[in-house]
């Protein structure tokens, strides 16, 4: 799913006004999650391994400096900043992973975080790759979250396609992982980007939505209205 994720910080990629960003050349983060239709991934953990999978890309040593995706990684933070999640099978899958990426394993999920591209310019393999279909659900409801780690909280209050939530998931972590310090980042990075994603309730939700941590607002391009709160992401130290 397509997503913009915007909050009224001057200049910043995630903000709802139009500015310069929107002027540069646009770039997308890809994202593909493994469906097989056999064992399809729990929900939570496909969010989660998503949310996983954009740190560890920010994380790299390739993305950061002189490395091969940093010109990429840095043209797609000066634009807007967006995530596409598609799905993959089979061969489609063995494909996507002989591509530049990364693999990110959950407890059963699977997600390839691939450098950012321009919006017209996908490699063929990951192109032909289908948006839709990425429904997927818990078979049991997730335990209760550990606030001694990092938390993604998802508002319950929408509607979401798993491939949309888990873009969602993933500006969250972004924003977190942008709030922190070098320091932050490195024992972040250092424990395994250890997170979880979960729902609140509507009271526990308008909390945080005015705790003064970092909100995600999605730009409306699909399934939600703009503007609307889909993430706030909760990290011990940014509390």
């Amino acid at each position: 799913m397509s997503n913009d994720a915007t909050t009224p910080v001057p200049d910043s990629p995630f903000r709802p006004e139009p500015g310069d960003r929107d002027l540069a050349p646009q770039f997308v983060l890809p994202l593909v999650v493994r469906i097989e239709r056999a064992a399809p991934p729990p929900r939570t953990d496909a969010l989660e391994t998503a949310a996983r999978a954009v740190l560890v890309m920010l994380g790299d040593e390739r993305s950061t400096g002189d490395g091969e995706w940093a010109r990429a990684v840095r043209d797609w933070q000066d634009a807007r900043i967006r995530k596409v999640v598609r799905r993959a099978r089979g061969a489609e899958w063995r494909r996507a992973e002989a591509l530049p990426g990364i693999t990110v394993t959950g407890k059963t999920a699977e997600v390839r975080v691939f450098p950012p591209v321009p919006l017209d310019g996908w490699p063929k393999d990951l192109a032909r790759l289908q948006v839709s279909g990425t429904d997927l659900d818990d078979p049991e409801p997730p335990v209760d979250a550990d606030l001694s780690a990092p938390v993604l909280w998802m508002n319950p209050d929408l509607d979401m396609s798993a491939g949309k939530a888990m873009a969602q998931a993933g500006h969250g972590a972004q924003l977190a992982w942008w709030e922190l310090d070098g320091a932050g980042r490195a024992a972040w990075r250092e424990a395994g980007y250890p997170l979880t994603v979960r729902s609140p309730g509507p009271d526990r939700w308008r909390a945080l939505t005015t705790s003064g941590l970092p909100v995600v607002r999605d730009a409306g391009y699909t399934e939600i209205a703009p503007g609307s709160c889909t993430v706030v992401a909760d990290h011990p130290a940014l509390r």
